[in-house]
Order: C-alpha cells, then sequence, then structure tokens
C-alpha cells in the first residue's frame, strides 16, 4: 500500500499535469484566435517575468488549421477550475473584443 507521503507526492504530480493540461488548452485556444498566449499571460500577471510550463507548453501547439475548435465557455471553465481568475478575466475581455 502507498503511505502518506507517496500519496501527496502522486496527487502533487496528476495537479502538474492537469494544470500543464490547462495550459495548452489556454495556449491552444491563443492561437486559434490570432491572440499570443505571451502577451495574456503577462496582461493578467504583469509581475511574473514568464512562465516556464507556458514556454514549455508553446511547443506542444499547433497551428490553428490543425487544433480542434475550443470553445470560450471550455477554456473558461478549465481556468476557473484552477483557480486562475486573473486570466480569466483577459481572456473574457478578448472574448468581448471578438464578439464587437
Amino acid at each position: 500500500m502507498m503511505n502518506q507521503k507517496e500519496i501527496e507526492e502522486q496527487v502533487i504530480q496528476n495537479y502538474k499535469q492537469e494544470e500543464n493540461m490547462m495550459i495548452l488548452v489556454f495556449a491552444q485556444w491563443c492561437i486559434n484566435h490570432q491572440l499570443n498566449p505571451r502577451d495574456l499571460y503577462s496582461r493578467a500577471y504583469p509581475n511574473q517575468v514568464s512562465n516556464p510550463i507556458l514556454e514549455q507548453t508553446l511547443e506542444l501547439t499547433v497551428s490553428k488549421e490543425e487544433s480542434e475548435d475550443i470553445p470560450d465557455q471550455t477554456l473558461l471553465g478549465v481556468l476557473s477550475l484552477f483557480g486562475n481568475d486573473d486570466l480569466a478575466i483577459v481572456v473574457t475581455e478578448e472574448i468581448n473584443q471578438r464578439k464587437k
């Protein structure tokens, strides 16, 4: 059986994988809408110089043509699951700009 420490490490590992997935969904959504993921991220988190996970994740994105559509609500739902409210606000601003 797993001990407490192993369980904690497993939970942290799962969270990191899911967080990477959330960032990938965000980055791909940006590309699909001709937005720069780095720009949106820095608007949401101006005090962070750069996000290493975002940088790694950008290598996994594909062109808009190769990508599945990511509905706005899906992205906003994923961001809220991770408590990424600042990023969700910036994304919502972009969605509202597009709808004008």
